[in-house]
C-alpha cells in the first residue's frame, strides 16, 4: 500500500502528523491559567472586597462566572469536534514541583503587591507581566522595594509560562500560554486594578 502512495501524498500525511503534535489545547490552557491566577489573586482580597458592595458586586461576579462557563463550553465543543488524535493531547499539566514552587512564590508576593495594584502604581501589561504604571504613586522610601517586587514577580511569571510549556512536552507552546495568561490576569483581577490594552492604561 505504501508503495502506491506518491511522495506528495506521504508529505501531506507527515505534515498532518506534525500538525497533530503541535496542536495547542486552548480551552484546557485557559482552565489551567484561570486556576493558577485565581489561586494567586485570591490571596490578595482586601477586606472591603471580601464584603463586596452587596447586589452590585454579586451580579458582576455572577456575570463573570457565566461568561467563563460559556467560553469554557465553547472551547470544549471545539475540542470535541477535532479528531481523536488531537483530543488526546487536550490536557494541560500544572502539577509539577517546579510549577508548585512558582505558584507559592507568587502567592506570597501578591500580599506585598496588592496595595500597589490598588493605588495604581503598577498594573498588568500585555505580555502577561507586571509593569510600573506610576512610580509617583509610591512613597519615595518604597520605590526601590516596588521595583524589586515587580522584577521578582516577572521573573517568576516568565519561569511559570516556560515551565508549563516544558512540563507538557511542548516548549513551542510558551507564547500561547503567555497570551492566555495575559488575558486571564485581567479578567480575574479585582476592580480598581490597572491593565494595558493597545498600549494604553485602563482601569478595571
Amino acid at each position: 500500500m505504501w508503495k502506491k502512495l506518491s511522495w506528495p501524498v506521504m508529505s501531506l500525511l507527515l505534515g498532518a502528523c506534525v500538525t497533530i503534535n503541535i496542536y495547542f489545547p486552548a480551552a484546557a490552557a485557559e482552565e489551567a491559567a484561570r486556576e493558577i491566577v485565581r489561586d494567586v489573586l485570591d490571596k490578595d482580597k482586601a477586606p472591603e472586597q471580601d464584603k463586596g458592595t452587596e447586589n452590585g458586586d454579586r451580579k458582576d461576579d455572577q456575570s463573570r462566572v457565566e461568561q467563563s462557563a460559556v467560553l469554557l463550553l465553547i472551547g470544549r465543543l471545539v475540542e470535541a469536534s477535532v479528531p481523536a488524535a488531537h483530543a488526546a493531547g487536550a490536557d494541560i499539566n500544572i502539577n509539577t514541583p517546579a510549577i508548585s514552587r512558582l505558584r507559592a512564590s507568587m502567592q506570597q508576593r501578591q500580599r506585598a503587591l496588592a496595595a500597589f495594584y490598588r493605588d495604581g502604581a503598577i498594573g498588568f501589561d500585555e505580555k502577561g507581566l507586571v509593569a510600573i504604571r506610576d512610580l509617583k504613586a509610591v512613597a519615595l522610601k518604597d520605590r526601590n522595594r516596588v521595583k524589586k517586587l515587580v522584577a521578582d514577580e516577572n521573573r517568576d511569571r516568565n519561569a511559570l509560562y516556560r515551565e508549563i510549556a516544558r512540563a507538557n512536552g511542548h516548549p513551542e507552546w510558551e507564547a500561547d500560554i503567555r497570551k492566555t495568561f495575559s488575558r486571564i490576569w485581567v479578567e480575574e483581577a479585582p476592580k480598581g486594578y490597572w491593565y494595558k490594552k493597545g498600549g494604553s492604561w485602563k482601569k478595571k
